[in-house]
Formats: C-alpha cells, sequence, structure tokens
C-alpha cells in the first residue's frame, strides 16, 4: 500500500513565553498529548518559512509549506485567494484584497470588523460594487471580512509594480490609519478607493443594524496584498501525489488549488475559533481514503493571537490536539507506511498581537523516522539537534518519501 501523509497548520501557533501563561508559551501550557506523541516518537525541527524580504504572513508562509519557494512563485496574497473564490485572472489583470473593517477615531480598531458574517458582508460588496464599480474594475465577497477588488488591466498597462506598497491591517492594531495608507505606484488609486467606499459602508444598513446590536460596524475598507496570476508547477508533477485541502481561508485553499490539490470544504469550518474542529478531523480521515496527502489548516490560534487571547489559543491548540490531530494520527496508523506533519505556517504573537518572523517548530512522525524523545513547543524544538531550516519550502522534501 502506498504511504499516506498528513500535514496539520496550526495558523500563528508559534509564540513567546507569555506572563499569563505563566512564563510558558501556548504551545507548553497546552495539554497537547498528541503532538507531544509525534514529536516524541519522530523527529522535531525549526524552520522559517519567510524569506527576509518578504513580510511575515500566511501567504508566503503557506507556499514554503507546500514546498514552493516563494522568490520563485510569490507574486502577492491577493491573486492566491482569487483562486480559491474561481475569479480567474489574465495575464494584465491585479488582484488585490478588500478587508472590510473597524477604524475609529482614526485607529486600526479591528481588521475583521468584529468578525462581520459572510452574509452581511455580501450586501456590503454588492453595494459597493454598484457604487465604485466599473468596466475593469471590480468588488467581489469572499468569506467574513476577507474580500477581493480586482483591477482588469490592458496589455502594457501597469497599474502597480515593486514600489506599490500597501499594509496588511492586521500587523498595526490601534495604529493610526493615516501612517499606513498605500504609496507608490498606483497608490493614489488605492487611496482613493477607500476613501470613496467611506460613503458607501458609512451609514450601510448593515452597520446600523450592527451598531444597534452592541457590534462593530464594516466602517472603512482597506485595500491591500495586491499581485498578479502566479503559476505553480503541479504536486503531482512535482512529487506524483493526489493531495487534498481543508481550510476555511481562501488564502490557504487557493495555494492548495494552484497546487492542484482537491478542495474539501467542511461545514462549520469558519476560520475563526467556533470553527468545528471535529468536523475537520472526520472530513481529513475521510479525505485520506481518497488521496496521498491531506493538508488540514486551522486558523483559530492566530485569530486568538490577534485578539490578544492567551486562553483562547491554548484552548484553539487543546482542542486541535484533541478533535483533529490525535483522530487523524490514529487514522494514518491504519494504512501502515504514513507520515504526519505538525507545524505553524508562521508565529504570531500575544504580546504585539502581529505577525512575526521568528522560527517556528515543526514535529514529524512516521515511517523511517527515530524518537526524539522531546514534546513538541518552541524550546524543544531549538534542543532537538536539527539542523535549523532557512528556507521552509525545503522540509517538504524531507517530509516526503523519496523511492526508485
Amino acid at each position: 500500500m502506498a504511504t499516506k501523509y498528513a500535514i496539520i497548520i496550526p495558523d500563528g501557533a508559534s509564540d513567546e513565553r507569555v506572563e499569563s501563561l505563566g512564563g510558558k508559551t501556548p504551545l507548553q501550557a497546552a495539554k497537547i498529548p498528541a503532538m507531544d506523541e509525534i514529536a516524541r516518537t519522530g523527529v522535531l525541527g525549526r524552520s522559517s518559512n519567510v524569506p527576509s524580504r518578504f513580510l511575515p504572513a500566511s501567504d508566503v508562509a503557506t507556499l514554503s509549506l507546500f514546498g514552493y519557494d516563494p522568490e520563485v512563485y510569490f507574486t502577492g496574497r491577493a491573486p492566491l485567494e482569487a483562486a480559491a473564490m474561481g475569479h480567474k485572472l489574465g495575464p494584465d489583470d491585479w488582484a488585490v484584497r478588500c478587508n472590510l473593517m473597524t477604524i475609529n477615531n482614526g485607529l486600526m480598531t479591528d481588521f475583521t470588523a468584529g468578525h462581520i458574517s459572510s452574509e452581511e458582508g455580501r450586501q456590503i460588496m454588492a453595494d459597493l460594487h454598484q457604487a465604485l464599480g466599473r468596466p475593469g474594475l471590480e468588488f467581489h465577497a469572499g468569506v467574513q471580512y476577507r474580500n477581493l477588488m480586482i483591477y482588469r488591466g490592458q496589455p502594457g498597462e501597469i497599474p502597480f509594480d515593486e514600489s506599490t506598497l500597501t499594509t496588511p491591517p492586521h500587523d498595526v492594531p490601534d495604529k493610526p490609519a493615516s501612517e499606513f495608507l498605500p504609496k507608490g505606484k498606483g497608490g493614489e488609486l488605492l487611496g482613493a478607493l477607500m476613501n470613496a467606499g467611506l460613503a458607501v459602508v458609512t451609514d450601510h444598513h448593515v452597520n446600523r443594524a450592527r451598531i444597534a446590536a452592541g457590534k462593530r460596524p464594516a466602517n472603512a475598507i482597506w485595500l491591500w496584498g495586491q499581485g498578479k496570476a502566479p503559476r505553480l508547477k503541479s504536486f503531482l508533477e512535482l512529487h506524483g501525489l493526489h493531495g487534498a485541502i481543508i481550510s476555511a481561508v481562501d488564502l490557504v485553499r487557493g495555494v492548495g488549488m494552484l497546487a492542484g490539490w482537491t478542495r474539501i470544504d467542511v461545514p462549520g469550518a469558519t476560520g475563526y475559533l467556533d470553527t468545528d474542529y471535529a468536523a475537520k478531523g472526520r472530513y481529513g480521515i475521510e479525505a485520506l481514503k481518497h488521496h496521498d496527502l491531506v493538508c488540514i489548516h486551522v486558523e483559530a490560534p492566530d485569530e486568538a493571537s490577534h485578539e490578544g487571547r492567551a486562553d483562547a489559543k491554548v484552548e484553539a491548540l487543546e482542542r486541535m490536539d484533541r478533535e483533529i490531530v490525535g483522530p487523524v494520527h490514529s487514522a494514518l496508523k491504519e494504512y501502515g507506511d504514513y507520515r504526519i506533519l505538525i507545524t505553524p505556517d508562521h508565529s504570531t504573537m500575544l504580546n504585539t498581537r502581529a505577525h512575526d518572523r521568528a522560527p517556528v517548530p515543526w514535529a514529524m512522525a512516521g515511517v523511517g523516522l527515530g524518537g526524539s524523545g522531546f514534546t513538541y513547543d518552541e524550546v524543544a524544538a531549538s534542543q532537538a539537534g536539527l539542523p535549523f531550516l532557512e528556507q521552509g519550502f525545503r522540509l517538504m522534501d524531507q517530509f516526503l518519501i523519496k523511492r526508485g
């Protein structure tokens, strides 16, 4: 029987010591016996998934985790999400991320607009498109606050280039919005659209209802993450394996789909703390029957960090361990030859509520791998003795068993 593979990504799980957790990291504080078993019986190490010239974020980091060198394949965040949403980009088209968010008193208060629902977001995005859209300029609803703008360019037109500077809003919580407006080529266009969007969202009926219910309004749009369509070689072509991706986040889905993996949507998967962990585990186990490799991504630890909630991050890790990692590992053992990999994409620090380029710990177990004897956490990974992987995309080659 062919070897089965599983990759489980606790997004943003890697962190630093936190005072409220008794000076431990969330991974150290959490009760995660299934992850600890993988580290103890397998191998443990650290890697960097984000080259130094890129911002530490899931777009670049996910490409690395799936074995693609970001220096070769990364073109921007938004085009990865466009792929998941089914929006085709021509050679002159650009995708731009459009957050619905809350700005209060000029400060970047909440990049999720109080985790606005997808249905509320759809209504706002429809009105944005009606008000601001035109031939060559489209606004599309995504999941919750995560939406898109698409700029359909003409041959030879260059609306944006490497000088275009936009800022991920989740990296500057509570900072003055005016200090992070788009700059460089196309910055004036993006800034004008953001300003025009205020007239649409400020008094929108969805926001009036949210305010009445005591919720944060989506009183601003934020444009960032621009890029053109990437061209990835398929995972099947590179490794001879059929993969599947399970995630509630369009960015991660998009990278998987561009790699040629099957997209599997799980009812109850939200991309937030209230996601259905057990359902993701069940769907992952079922997907193993039909695929060589299954990747399960969970956004919850990252969201907890962005909210500065150490208790919620620990709970998310414990639920992942109990309802996903443990059951999937048990199912893999039934196949005989298998390998399982646990790794965050990047670090997200509770203390700063932002992404960080600190190395991430990974653990893998299965056929051909000896026992490290370590638990799964940042400190143990630094002591495990394996060489630090400065180019995280090379971890995939270590994970996969090369035959012949």
